[in-house]
C-alpha cells in the first residue's frame, strides 16, 4: 500500500467525567519540575488565603513534547483568529 492510498481514520473518544471535574478549574500559576523519566506539572491558584495546588499531572518527556506541540498549534490558531497576544511581565499574585 503506497502513501497516497493510506488514509487516517479518526476515532471518536468518549470521555466519562463527573460533575465536579466538568466545571473545570481556574489556575493563575504553575510550576514545572522534571527528572530523567518524567515531568511534573503543578497547576496552582494564588488566592488571598494562600496558594493552592489544583492539580498535579505527571507525564513522560515524549508526552510533554506532544503537549507543547498541541499548545503551540492551538495558540497559533487562536492568534490567527483573534490577533496577537502580547506578552506581559509576570504578575505578583500576592494579595494585600
Amino acid at each position: 500500500m503506497d502513501d497516497q492510498s493510506k488514509t487516517l481514520k479518526t476515532k471518536e473518544l468518549q470521555i466519562n467525567i463527573g460533575d465536579e471535574m466538568s466545571r473545570g478549574r481556574y489556575s493563575n500559576s504553575m510550576m514545572v519540575s522534571h527528572s530523567a523519566d518524567e515531568f511534573i506539572i503543578d497547576w496552582l491558584l494564588n488566592a488571598p488565603n494562600g496558594t493552592h495546588l489544583l492539580s498535579r499531572i505527571i507525564v513522560s518527556p515524549a508526552h510533554v513534547r506532544r503537549i507543547i506541540n498541541a499548545l503551540k498549534e492551538n495558540l497559533d490558531n487562536y492568534e490567527k483568529r483573534f490577533g496577537s497576544i502580547s506578552e506581559t511581565m509576570p504578575v505578583d499574585h500576592k494579595f494585600h
